[in-house]
């Protein structure tokens, strides 16, 4: 069941690095599947890919993460829970992709750095002046070899730490912004979908 999370239009420059959402219940932020206590609970996919997508439109530093609830249902202590919850998430996931990252970076060096090897044996088996059947057949295998593991590791380190760079933007933007919730009348309201 796909939630409708509605994010509030900010016009005024003193405010862009203001994300607000309008939100009619506190489980609007997480799982429709997740029946855990707020302080464990996973948060919406809806909300998440609707967070990121305004992110990328603020500057950098520090970003306000607004929530504006309905008078009746605001309920401090339950706000601190969520904001913990938040928190924890982002850092969390900030962590994961900056340490998949490192990882897919350093794997795309070893292969590349195999690969270089590989080609500089199979350069000395080229020019040596006597040549076997071995030595031929060694080279015949690692050139090629060579060839495709530095492109492979190449690969790794450019294309792949590129691909998770926006996550990792986003993840660390959040997991560095102020969080608050505040009320509104529900007849007063203006948002957009």
């Amino acid at each position: 069941m796909k939630k409708k999370v509605k994010a509030k239009k900010i016009d005024q420059p003193l405010q862009m690095s203001e994300i607000s959402f309008w939100i009619d219940h506190y489980e609007d932020i997480f799982s429709d599947f997740d029946s855990r206590p707020y302080s464990q609970r996973s948060l919406s996919d809806d909300f998440l890919a609707e967070a990121k997508k305004i992110s990328r439109e603020r500057p950098s530093g520090t970003i306000e993460l607004t929530f504006q609830v309905p008078t009746k249902i605001h309920r401090h202590k339950t706000e601190t829970i969520i904001k913990k919850r938040l928190h924890e998430h982002f850092k969390r996931h900030h962590l994961l992709i900056k340490q998949e990252t490192t990882k897919v970076r350093n794997k795309g060096f070893l292969l590349t750095g195999i690969g270089i090897l590989f080609m500089f044996i199979s350069t000395l088996l080229a020019n040596l002046e006597s040549k076997t059947f071995l030595t031929n057949f060694i080279f015949v295998l690692l050139e090629p070899s060579g060839w495709f593991m530095g492109w492979i590791g190449l690969e790794q380190i450019f294309y792949h730490t590129k691909q998770k760079q926006s996550d990792l933007d986003f993840y660390e933007k959040m997991s560095k912004c102020k969080i608050k919730f505040v009320s509104h009348l529900k007849s007063t309201r203006n948002h957009i979908k």
